[in-house]
């Protein structure tokens, strides 16, 4: 499924003109596609459109001369191949209510950019616009990885996974989501890949929380690990692949996203360490932080599934109050003094080598050079 040479560019809609919604459009444009960015704020589009910046959530970053941006729904969407999705999680659906109508009989492929919960209902994003939309589970696909906006949109090179139950969508989706500094792999796991972008989110903001207090790396490392662990017992749980928590979608995004001060989970947990409420970090953060959104959900979908998650446990109860960011270290990995074994629920004894291997896979997909989708499996 390659593009014939020569054949015109795709047009596509990204509909969300924040920094992830932005630098993907830039990654559609500078893999050949003509981009359409939808944005709520008149001015934010004008900005977009004829002075080929975002200013607000992409300082400094020049936009290629193919993206040009409305603030029109359906002048957006006019056209589309493929429409990308990049709404903060707990407005999805309210969008997609005003989007449904305007693609009736429409079979073209809706790809997610979000990486959150539902609050209220506890459906992951694919859920939600399969809902709101009425439409077959096949024409969704997911994209995740260790995708930090800034960086992407520097043209610093990284991978990212293409998710969905139909190969022919993932494929699709990877073949326009790809240039030279952006490589995609493609997964049919929508469970564990959707997943894995939220609930690296939740153990991010407990990083950022012991950063704030003052801890060092060592317990960052063990929160890293032992949050790997977490998050691959309770996906597991919900029907993901084990494997997919230790590829791009997992391990990689946990990496980039525990350990970079452009992280918004990061900030918004390094806040909370210094002191700050949670309103406070809420009213200071510029742009949604989805993790502070999705704790509560997670653990209510944890607790219904038997998985115990002492990290985000604890997490919440820090949003709650009810904790001393500086008592939390002692209890992020556990509040059981039984000895317990390194193995996940789910897992192989063995958690060193397991690991160490899964990073090895991390680190060869992230050097691959090649030019098509491939397998994220390992």
């Amino acid at each position: 499924m390659t593009r014939r040479a020569g054949a015109r560019p795709a047009r596509v809609a990204v509909l969300g003109a924040g920094s992830w919604g932005t630098t993907f459009g830039k990654i559609l444009a500078d893999g050949g596609s003509d981009v359409v960015m939808w944005a709520r704020r008149a001015e934010l589009a004008s900005e977009i459109h004829t002075g080929k910046r975002n200013s607000k959530y992409l300082p400094g970053i020049n936009l290629p001369r193919s993206m040009s941006a409305t603030a029109q729904l359906e002048e957006a969407i006019d056209g589309a191949e493929q429409i990308y999705l990049s709404i903060p999680s707990q407005s999805l659906r309210e969008n997609l209510k005003v989007l449904r109508p305007m693609l009736v009989g429409s079979e073209i492929p809706l790809v997610s950019l979000m990486k959150g919960v539902e609050k209220r209902s506890g459906l992951r994003m694919s859920q939600v616009i399969e809902q709101e939309m009425a439409c077959d589970p096949a024409r969704i696909a997911v994209a995740s990885g260790p995708n930090l906006a800034l960086e992407i949109a520097q043209e610093q090179p990284t991978a990212a996974v293409i998710s969905s139950i139909d190969a022919d969508t993932a494929a699709a989706v990877a073949l326009l989501a790809r240039n030279r500094y952006f490589r995609t792999f493609v997964n049919s796991d929508v469970i564990g890949t959707e997943f894995g972008g939220v609930l690296k989110n939740l153990i991010a903001v407990a990083i950022g929380i012991v950063d704030g207090v003052g801890y060092g790396e060592n317990t960052k490392a063990s929160i890293i690990t032992r949050g790997l662990v977490e998050m691959t017992d309770f996906a597991v749980a919900q029907g993901a692949q084990s494997e997919t928590l230790q590829g791009l979608a997992g391990l990689g995004d946990l990496i980039a996203t525990c350990q970079s001060p452009l992280s918004r989970n990061n900030t918004a947990g390094r806040l909370l360490g210094q002191g700050y409420s949670f309103q406070d970090v809420v009213s200071q953060m510029q742009q949604t932080a989805e993790g502070l959104a999705s704790v509560a959900p997670v653990l209510q979908l944890a607790r219904a599934s038997g998985v115990e998650m002492p990290i985000v446990e604890q997490v919440k109860r820090v949003l709650d109050g009810t904790m001393n960011p500086r008592e939390i270290a002692p209890h992020l990995t556990t509040d059981d003094d039984t000895p317990k074994g390194e193995r996940t629920q789910y897992g192989q004894a063995g958690g060193g080598g397991a690991l160490w291997r899964s990073i090895q896979r991390a680190l060869d997909q992230l050097r691959n050079g090649g030019g098509g989708p491939r397998s994220d499996r390992p």
